[in-house]
């Protein structure tokens, strides 16, 4: 239902779908850093430098599965923040709904076999050594398949991240429909 910015609640659905972009965009721009990091550092990575090293890494996995978790939440509640873009042709407006709603989703999944990995471990594991994942049931089997699963919807979903990125910056550049702008911090819009 819309409503007309005369209609008296107008101004309240306006500042809450502008905070709730807001909210968005940080949750894009908290969760990048961290999704490139797990791309490039696995826990064998840190393990050499010590249980401390290994402690932060999966501290900063609780922080990427929070806000991974906020951002399926937030999807399930409101659906996705904007519509495509008018520029685009009916097949770009599927193909950028079926990324956002994939990178969505797939972050969830990627929460969800790491939460089995807790549960099929044969010990009690931690995230940041403060949240114990799932009660340990032993069965290694089952762990080394969800283990594969975790690891192959991880770089599956950094794969449609590119694919994503690569799309927004085609839109800027070729469709000069500012798509960049819209997620970019307001500081960075005179580069853009």
């Amino acid at each position: 239902m819309s409503y007309s910015m005369t209609h008296p609640t107008a101004p309240l659905l306006h500042l809450f779908q502008m905070q709730r972009r807001t909210a968005v965009k940080w949750l894009h721009w908290l969760t990048l850093p961290l999704f490139i990091w797990f791309v490039f550092v696995t826990p064998d990575d840190v393990l050499q430098f010590g249980k401390g090293a290994f402690r932060v890494h999966s501290f900063l996995g609780l922080i990427f599965v929070s806000l991974a978790l906020m951002w399926t939440a937030s999807h399930m509640r409101h659906g996705l923040v904007g519509k495509p873009g008018p520029k685009l042709s009916p097949g770009l407006k599927r193909l950028h709904r079926a990324l956002h709603i994939t990178l969505i989703w797939g972050l969830f999944g990627v929460a969800l076999t790491g939460f089995l990995l807790g549960l099929t471990s044969t010990t009690q594991l931690w995230a940041g050594g403060l949240v114990p994942i799932g009660y340990p049931l032993g069965l290694p089997e089952l762990n080394h398949l969800i283990g594969a699963i975790h690891i192959f919807e991880f770089y599956a979903l950094a794969l449609i991240a590119i694919v994503h990125a690569a799309f927004h910056i085609w839109r800027h550049l070729r469709l000069r429909d500012n798509a960049l702008r819209i997620m970019a911090p307001r500081a960075l819009h005179r580069f853009l």
